[in-house]
């Protein structure tokens, strides 16, 4: 019997479509909350897994969309942010993009967030992100993650 999806990834699904994607969401048997967890699922390499990290850009959130194999360093994308970066409080990942930490998918939010792209997730073919629960993800690639997210791609390190 197949599986519903969460409403949060069915919206997801609906705004991938809306923006030109094909749509096609993933479940997975068990979430996969950290890209570590998602590389393995899917069999990917960890540098293709897009992490959706929501950070305060001097207090205003932003969407940081990450290479699985890097961490952001602060200091230096906040300077080419051309501000200062600080990691958003839980309760405010959860308020502007309405989706569970472990689970944020790079759009689908109720609030339209400006969006950066690690440069890096550029070095592959396929990308996975999450998309919307911790339990789905989407298959997509960078280009067409920039087009769907109307983000920038910036250095991250």
């Amino acid at each position: 019997m197949p599986r519903l999806l969460h409403p949060n990834a069915a919206h997801v699904a609906d705004t991938l479509i809306a923006r030109g994607h094909h749509g096609v969401i993933v479940s997975q048997p068990a979430p996969t909350r950290s890209s570590t967890e998602a590389a393995t699922a899917l069999g990917a390499d960890l540098g293709s897994i897009v992490k959706s990290l929501v950070f305060l850009l001097d207090d205003e959130p932003v969407l940081l969309l990450v290479s699985g194999a890097h961490e952001v360093n602060l200091l230096a994308t906040g300077a080419r942010l051309q501000g200062t970066l600080t990691r958003a409080p839980l309760d405010v990942v959860r308020e502007v993009t309405g989706q569970p930490i472990g689970g944020v998918a790079p759009l689908g939010h109720p609030t339209n967030l400006p969006t950066y792209l690690d440069s890096a997730l550029g070095e592959f073919p396929e990308l996975w992100a999450a998309a919307g629960h911790p339990d789905t993800v989407f298959r997509t690639t960078f280009p067409e993650l920039l087009r769907v997210t109307a983000g920038l791609a910036i250095d991250m390190d």
